[in-house]
């Protein structure tokens, strides 16, 4: 009788056992097991997880102070002379050209290549539009891309990224008089400086080169 009472002791210490194994294997639906340490273990980024949490989409702030946050957070390859020609061939290589266009000019995606931003221009937010994606098809490429390919790409982003300069002018209707230069177009040149790159706007209804 005494080894029956054992053995069947045994038996339930081993099934509480495997129970509790498997309370302390459950997650949350679509998540992984210890998701929060397996991020923090992998993420190799070049600024602190919790920095970049710091980094607001807003600008609208209690009291009218970011208090607590980085509304201004630095690119990291600020300092590296070919971060924005790296980041050029990135966005052909990821296709961020089919819907931003080539040289960033604006296509199902909005333009890149002006100084019109809809989730705030500071480098931080530009890195977090790109791991995060945002509202309105902008995809996360958070899961693929690597922290240095995404400030790269937030580098060459930020050189195209000028206003024009007044040789442009901003024609609002037919009205107004076209201004006398245009960008070239980004089949003729592909460059991380496109505002660089200026020809004489032909007449209206003429073809480049023409008089």
């Amino acid at each position: 009788m005494a080894n029956f009472h054992r053995v069947v002791a045994g038996i339930a210490i081993a099934i509480i056992a495997v129970v509790a194994i498997g309370l302390a294997l459950i997650v949350m639906p679509g998540a992984e097991p210890n998701a929060a340490l397996h991020l923090a273990n992998d993420y190799g980024g070049v600024v602190p997880a919790g920095a970049m949490l710091r980094v607001p989409v807003t600008g609208v702030y209690p009291g009218g102070r970011p208090a607590g946050l980085n509304p201004d957070m630095k690119n990291p390859l600020a300092n590296d002379p070919d971060a924005a020609q790296r980041g050029m061939k990135d966005f052909n290589t990821f296709n961020c050209v089919g819907c931003h266009a080539d040289n960033g000019g604006g296509g199902m995606g909005p333009s890149l290549s002006d100084n019109i931003w809809i989730y705030r221009s500071s480098p931080g937010n530009i890195y977090m539009t790109i791991v995060q994606g945002r509202a309105y098809g902008m995809p996360a490429f958070g899961a693929m891309l690597p922290d240095r390919t995404v400030w790269e790409l937030v580098s060459y982003i930020q050189s195209i990224s000028e206003k024009p300069g007044p040789h442009f002018g901003r024609t609002t209707s037919l009205s107004p008089p076209l201004p006398d230069h245009e960008q070239v177009p980004a089949n003729a040149v592909q460059t991380s400086s496109p505002w660089n790159y200026i020809e004489p706007l032909p007449p209206r209804g003429g073809k480049p080169g023409t008089k």
